[in-house]
């Protein structure tokens, strides 16, 4: 049934700190019913708040992706938002503790495979897919953001970087649940060392550390196991974009082709395709490949810790 919705079989636990907040954080992705989305609830709050994980809840995009309303926000949503995409979770509540997801170890890899753990369960409402039919361009000084008609999620990303150990470099690859997990779950956001006291100063980055990001120095990584993929530089800016992409409510139809691209411009292209209702519209289709059901664990909850 795979074009039906999917929400988790039982719920699962995170914990670990804020890449940028630098607090300690948990969080538990619970089930929820058909046709919800995705929702986050700031349970340290009183009273709770919940944001749905939304494109008009976006409130910052400095650096990471934060929805929020008048009593509270979430920020580094992202990685999250990418494993739900990328493991096919329509619906799902997510209870935080604070105002920022954990880093785990900087990519999507530890939530997807919580999602696996908790196994998926199909629901009685078909998905709505968000098809493309007029292309759209979005553009920030040298930075484009594009996308165009297209039967399948295709993304194209190109990145250009003044330092000798990223230089140029290119992605591009459909996207399905089992691309994102071999080749996009696993890449790690990056930093570079000469601006690490800059962002802490101005409150960014206080929780980072060779654990959960890529650090590069002026010569060498200094991360001790290197590298998780020649190009994971450009592999994570897709997760990054395929997180943010999911802020629209639904899965993506459409050719997407990003160069320097970063979380403002894809808000921009978000919202500029969302006042554009006559560039697309909701469809219901199979699909030619299969979202993994997989069977959840025994236990009544999962859960998993970031490295210490």
């Amino acid at each position: 049934m795979t074009n039906f919705q999917h929400t988790l079989r039982k719920s699962v636990k995170a914990f670990g700190i804020g890449l940028h907040s630098g607090n300690k954080v948990s969080l538990k992705i619970n089930p929820s019913s058909v046709n919800t989305g995705i929702c986050f609830v700031r349970t340290d709050l009183s009273p709770e708040q919940v944001v749905p994980a939304r494109t008009r809840y976006v409130v910052d995009t400095r650096f990471a992706t934060t929805i929020g309303n008048e009593k509270g926000s979430v920020s580094t949503i992202e990685h999250l938002m990418a494993a739900l995409s990328g493991a096919g979770v329509n619906n799902a509540l997510i209870e935080v503790d604070g105002p920022e997801v954990p880093a785990m170890d900087g990519s999507a890899a530890p939530f997807f495979s919580l999602l696996q753990k908790a196994g998926l369960k199909a629901q009685d409402e078909p998905i709505q897919y968000i098809e493309v039919l007029e292309p759209i361009t979005v553009t920030m000084g040298d930075k484009l953001l594009s996308i165009e008609p297209c039967k399948n999620f295709v993304v194209s990303f190109e990145i250009e970087f003044e330092h000798p150990l990223i230089a140029k470099q290119r992605f591009v690859d459909r996207i399905t649940p089992q691309t994102f997990a071999c080749q996009i779950s696993k890449a790690r956001t990056f930093g570079f060392f000469s601006e690490v006291e800059l962002l802490r100063e101005n409150g960014f980055a206080r929780g980072g550390s060779l654990e959960n990001a890529v650090v590069v120095g002026d010569k060498s990584i200094y991360n001790s196991g290197g590298l998780r993929f020649s190009d994971e530089f450009v592999r994570h800016k897709v997760l990054d974009l395929i997180g943010d992409l999911y802020l629209l409510g639904a899965p993506i139809l459409g050719k997407v082709r990003a160069v320097k691209s970063g979380h403002a411009l894809h808000h921009i292209l978000n919202k500029e395709l969302l006042t554009r209702p006559s560039s697309w519209e909701y469809v219901e289709q199979d699909r030619d490949w299969v979202i993994p059901s997989w069977v959840g664990q025994k236990d009544d909850v999962v859960s998993v810790a970031a490295p210490a």
